[in-house]
């Protein structure tokens, strides 16, 4: 994930706007909460001009009938707030379920269409944290803040206009410390942020050192680093502290800050309004339902400091979250792609060049071609370029130079889901999800029947042993299959490649760390798999590269040689370096 420094991150108000964006499908909800909200709050200023009321007419002659109406008044009021705040909290709670839903479903939906390019320069506990904690922050201010905020804007509007109508000069005196809170306000503001962002920044890291250390386990226990890791961890925890330890001394120095005055500004009315009572020039009801009033307003300027806080700390989040959201699709389906018509699995490299880094290709000028049905083994020394050449028939990095053809059509040319649809990998290390065994195979087509799924893990030589599992083929394996050998999750890789029924395999590696015994039974698997299909291998061991036609050599970025083993042996020298260096390893029965 490309990280943005400062001056080229968007303005806190930019972020804040695309955030309010996302209340887009909600706008109806949020504006009959937000009405609830403000009736609630209308309807809390009238019992209090209600209570004064009673005052005034408790101070006269009292009449029990006015008195009584009165009183229910503000009963009736009193119920009527309930049931409004109610059905605010009702819709606001499903309005900011909604917006967290939309906003992951709409994080994971554009994680999934990022290329493998996005993933190797991020970190999964950084992605973790941005789709949890920051999402978290993003939904409770979008989903609550802003009503709380519409809500305490609107008694601060109609309070205020009260208090002008029982006494303007009172109402100055209250007032006169509104500049102040405002300065105090931006102020907070301006320094929170920054701080704010950065302890998003570090909570995401501490996911990363989790994520790593619990993935990680049997290295760690191996090599006896519980206390090193464990120290990572705590390095990572104690960067979170020292920043949220700012933040919350910002915190405490801000928001008591912004509770005091008010407080101040109700003791100079209370002194102000003192006097007047005592002249005469107001009533005790009056005072009363004036007091009550500016005791109202309160709160929401107490407030204030919080949902401050909360709108920076949503706005930090947001940073991060656009960030995934603006990376941009390296690899995406063209305008005019078409999906990939069928055929027999010819794979062309014309003139193809790549590069993670434009300024440092990995290979250049390479010119193959794998003829239908013809399997072809990738070798070389590490670093050569072999799993990188082959990722680029799938199109999971795209040649920066020439192209790459599948029965003729240029891989740029036709739809990713129907390119992938045709190619089936089986890397080193196969990936399996902590499901059952019959989902894991049948992952690339949920559909496919019980019977193609046996067919596929007989010909893979899987059935035997998984009809031994607990649950046969409903056994949940654990996560990352880590519940079955190598040579068992291999198999089930090796069958769910081969449901889907690909015309073009990559073998990526795929016995490389198994023993001799579990290879035997693979490579049946695989000679079934690799009948009538075009196969890139790319491999270290020679009991491997026996299963293909040609061996290509790469070395520097270029085709170095290619032919049968035996002819190279003969004739290329880098060949017989390699194989004489024992980079191609012969099978050690374990």
């Amino acid at each position: 994930m490309t990280a943005q420094g400062p001056s080229n991150r968007p303005s806190a108000r930019r972020t804040f706007v695309r955030l309010l964006a996302f209340l887009h499908p909600y706008r109806v909800s949020l504006a009959v909460s937000s009405a609830l909200a403000i009736a609630s709050q209308v309807a809390g200023i009238l019992v209090l001009v209600l209570t004064g009321v009673v005052i005034n007419e408790l101070e006269g002659d009292a009449d029990t009938t006015v008195l009584t109406v009165e009183i229910g008044a503000i009963v009736g009021l009193g119920i009527v707030r309930g049931v409004m705040m109610f059905g605010r909290r009702l819709i606001s709670g499903r309005q900011a379920l909604g917006v967290e839903y939309d906003l992951r479903d709409e994080l994971y939906a554009h994680l999934l269409r990022l290329s493998f390019g996005f993933y190797d320069r991020s970190q999964t506990g950084q992605l973790m944290s941005r789709a949890t904690i920051d999402l978290q922050s993003v939904r409770f201010f979008l989903g609550y803040g802003l009503i709380f905020f519409a809500q305490h804007v609107v008694t601060i509007v109609v309070a205020t206009a009260v208090l002008f109508f029982y006494s303007w000069q009172l109402a100055l005196v209250a007032l006169a410390i509104t500049p102040a809170i405002v300065l105090v306000a931006g102020r907070y503001s301006r320094v929170s942020h920054p701080v704010l962002r950065n302890v998003q920044e570090k909570l995401a890291d501490v996911a990363t050192v989790a994520e790593e250390n619990i993935t990680g386990v049997h290295v760690v226990k191996s090599f006896s680093q519980e206390e090193r890791t464990g120290a990572r961890f705590a390095d990572a925890a104690d960067a979170v502290f020292g920043r949220t330890l700012i933040a919350n001394r910002q915190r405490a120095l801000y928001v008591p800050l912004l509770a005091f005055l008010p407080v101040a500004a109700h003791a100079a009315v209370l002194l102000v309004a003192g006097r007047m009572v005592v002249s005469g020039s107001l009533t005790t009801g009056d005072f009363v339902t004036f007091n009550l009033l500016l005791a109202m307003l309160v709160m929401p300027l107490r407030m204030l400091g919080m949902w401050i806080g909360q709108a920076q700390r949503a706005t930090a989040a947001g940073e991060r979250i656009f960030e995934i959201l603006d990376e941009p699709e390296e690899i995406g389906d063209r305008s005019e792609a078409h999906s990939l018509p069928a055929g027999l699995g010819r794979v062309e490299f014309q003139s193809v060049g790549f590069g993670y880094d434009p300024d440092r290709p990995v290979f250049e000028d390479i010119d193959l071609e794998v003829t239908p049905g013809q399997t072809v083994a990738l070798i070389g020394r590490t670093g050569a370029g072999k799993t990188t050449l082959a990722a680029l028939v799938p199109r999971f990095y795209e040649a920066t130079a020439g192209r790459v053809l599948v029965d003729g059509f240029d891989v740029r040319e036709v739809t990713r889901r129907s390119l992938r649809r045709e190619i089936g990998v089986i890397s080193q290390d196969p990936f399996l999800f902590s499901a059952s065994v019959r989902d894991n195979i049948a992952f690339g087509t949920p559909d496919a029947p019980h019977d193609a799924v046996e067919a596929a893990a007989r010909a893979a030589q899987a059935h035997d042993f998984v009809l031994e599992l607990p649950q046969g083929y409903d056994t949940v394996v654990g996560e990352r299959g880590i519940t079955l050998s190598g040579g068992q999750r291999q198999r089930i890789a090796i069958a769910r490649a081969l449901l889907i029924d690909p015309r073009i395999l990559i073998l990526d590696d795929a016995t490389a760390s198994v023993d001799a015994t579990t290879e035997a039974n693979i490579g049946t698997g695989l000679r079934e798999v690799m009948r009538d299909r075009t196969t890139i291998i790319i491999a270290h061991r020679l009991s491997t590269i026996a299963l293909a036609d040609e061996i290509v050599v790469l070395d520097d970025g270029r085709i170095a040689a290619r032919g049968t083993q035996s002819n190279l042996l003969e004739e290329s020298p880098i060949f017989r370096e390699i194989h004489d260096h024992g980079l191609l390893q012969q099978v050690v029965a374990g």
